[in-house]
């Protein structure tokens, strides 16, 4: 569906141009297969073959391991269910031509920023893990298999960065996942960030070497459950998972690393027509299932978790944030991806929707007495109770979206308004701090009552004086900013991005903006963008980390530009998207 643009396209001066040539001539609608994206998008169509890449072969076959401890095959993969799945994307109606080009203007904005931040990746750090953006260097990460470029796909591909692409592909034909700089490979990243840039890249693009560096990759992480009770490792041990002699399931993990597995392998399976991927994931989804409503907060999981007991109960501390996060995002998304097939994911979906808007979700109090919702944290105190910790981290800022997609997919328009109210949370956190973004890890006094919450100056200012270092530096409503960085994290985008898709109410257009030109003047460095160490302070330039995170090209800056793309552009009722915001084709 996206393909690069030709070179005559690529000069952003000469692309506006036609474009609004284009818009003078005759209305622009939503729906008309006459918009300039569609024109643009016919023209790159004719780009380079598959012929052109290399083979990419790496130095070790995966598929050739013996196990010792095979996983069951014997699950396969459901069929689709035999009602259609709602209708998830809003229908936008016609555009008027103003509003065609403040749209467009914002997109190739936001496509210079990434362009500059490529550019800066392939001058200084190709084929390896991360830029450093202030000294101009490269840095592994994870394997040293660059998980910036593969993680950068998708994003070039949506983007029309078609002679970047390519060259982006021929790199990863060369990517030897037979060897590693660390004999311990994370699952969890290698998953997201590998495994997702690859499925999704070939979703979009249809080069079969993609889909071939997938299918190693996958075999690789599939050496991951060669356990003996067939439970994943959290780490894999390169050496000793080739010797197909059996790993050792550790003891303690964070529940997300386990609980997002599911829908990349499953993807995996479809596309391969292979179920043996998905018959591994399956049955740790199986313990998950066995034991939501058996835990001190029945409906969500501990942060940790023991997998080497398939102990997924036990635990007296509950977040939805970083360590759980994309545990629950799958919920839901597994469900649409597999058509309502598998049952299970409804009932997990249904429960846990029901247990974080009672237990965690929570109405801050404010000036102004804005009517959002944050997400905060539960503990369990001496009495057994679950008690609400309202901290909210950036990681956490996700769940507005996951809410608002849930809600579509099962026909529950209550929770829909509440993704609503969580994005806008998030994006007034933003609005809030000096430099017009939100730090990494937050707190704020909650109200009493979510319906009516009149602000207590005397109540916050008693509840921000219990961390006194905090408060010459806070507005009104935040009682702590216990992180002040801001690493160029995308959770917060991402739930605009749905809240707009979801109900195609342009103020979060407009929101998105407010966000991306503060994130950009705050993150810009001499090649790219960096961190930042404090977001809280009024400086005009904050201090800078020399360091970006791969999931700045590929989730922030793309969640940015598909606010502003027309909304064909990776439907939502066509693609479900990884928690790398990488987009999996839904099969019909």
């Amino acid at each position: 569906m996206f393909v690069g643009r030709p070179r005559v396209l690529r000069n952003g001066i000469l692309l506006t141009a036609i474009i609004f040539t284009l818009w003078h001539l005759q209305p622009v609608s939503w729906s008309a297969p006459s918009t300039e994206w569609t024109r643009l998008e016919h023209c790159m169509n004719h780009g380079a073959s598959p012929s052109q890449y290399p083979e990419g072969r790496s130095s070790f076959d995966w598929s050739s391991v013996k196990l010792r401890y095979p996983p069951d095959n014997s699950t396969r993969l459901p069929s689709r269910g035999t009602r259609p799945l709602p209708r998830i994307q809003h229908r936008f109606g016609a555009e008027s031509s103003a509003a065609a080009r403040d749209r467009t203007r914002r997109l190739l904005e936001v496509r210079k920023v990434f362009l500059r931040a490529w550019r800066g990746y392939r001058k200084f750090a190709w084929k390896q893990d991360a830029l450093l953006p202030i000294s101009g260097a490269g840095r592994e990460q994870f394997s040293g298999w660059a998980a910036t470029l593969v993680d950068s796909l998708d994003t070039l591909w949506i983007m029309g960065l078609r002679e970047e692409f390519d060259e982006a592909v021929a790199a990863v034909a060369g990517i030897d996942f037979g060897s590693s700089t660390s004999n311990r490979v994370n699952m969890f990243e290698t998953n997201i960030r590998y495994l997702g840039g690859l499925l999704a890249a070939y979703d979009l693009s249809g080069r079969e070497v993609l889909l071939k560096k997938a299918v190693e990759l996958g075999d690789l992480i599939y050496a991951g459950f060669n356990t003996e009770n067939g439970m994943p490792v959290d780490f894999i041990s390169f050496h000793a998972a080739k010797s197909g002699a059996g790993l050792l399931v550790e003891g303690s993990v964070v529940s997300a690393s386990p609980g997002t597995l599911s829908l990349e392998l499953t993807h995996l399976s479809q596309v391969t027509g292979d179920p043996k991927y998905y018959g591994a994931v399956s049955r740790v989804m199986d313990v998950f299932y066995r034991g939501q409503n058996r835990t001190a907060v029945p409906g969500v999981w501990p942060t940790n978790i023991n997998m080497k007991a398939k102990d997924v109960v036990h635990g007296r501390a509950f977040t939805l944030g970083g360590c759980a996060d994309s545990l629950y995002e799958y919920l839901p998304k597994m469900h649409q991806l597999l058509g309502g097939g598998e049952p299970k994911y409804e009932v997990m979906s249904k429960t846990f929707l029901q247990a974080a808007n009672r237990y965690f979700l929570f109405r801050p109090m404010l000036p102004d007495e804005d009517d959002v919702l944050m997400p905060g944290n539960i503990n369990i105190n001496e009495r057994g109770e679950p008690v609400l910790d309202p901290e909210t981290e950036h990681l956490a800022c996700f769940v507005g979206g996951m809410f608002g997609l849930a809600g579509k997919i099962f026909g529950r328009e209550d929770d829909v308004e509440t993704g609503v109210r969580l994005a806008n949370g998030c994006a007034y956190a933003y609005r809030a701090f000096p430099t017009g973004v939100m730090p990494e890890r937050i707190d704020l006094a909650p109200c009493r009552d979510r319906s009516h919450c009149p602000w207590d100056e005397e109540y916050w200012l008693q509840e921000r004086d219990k961390r006194p270092e905090w408060k010459h530096h806070l507005p009104k409503g935040f009682t702590t900013a216990k992180d002040p960085r801001y690493l160029l994290r995308p959770e917060a985008i991402e739930s605009v991005f749905y809240a707009y898709r979801i109900t195609g109410r342009r103020e979060f257009q407009d929101a998105a903006w407010d966000m991306f030109t503060a994130v950009a003047k705050a993150t810009k460095t001499e090649h790219a963008n960096a961190a930042v160490l404090d977001v809280t302070t009024s400086a005009e330039k904050p201090p800078q980390e020399d360091y970006m995170e791969s999931f700045w090209l590929a989730e922030t800056l793309k969640y940015f530009y598909l606010v502003f793309t027309t909304p064909d552009i990776i439907n939502l009722d066509d693609y479900v998207l990884n928690t790398e915001a990488h987009p999996f084709k839904l099969l019909k």
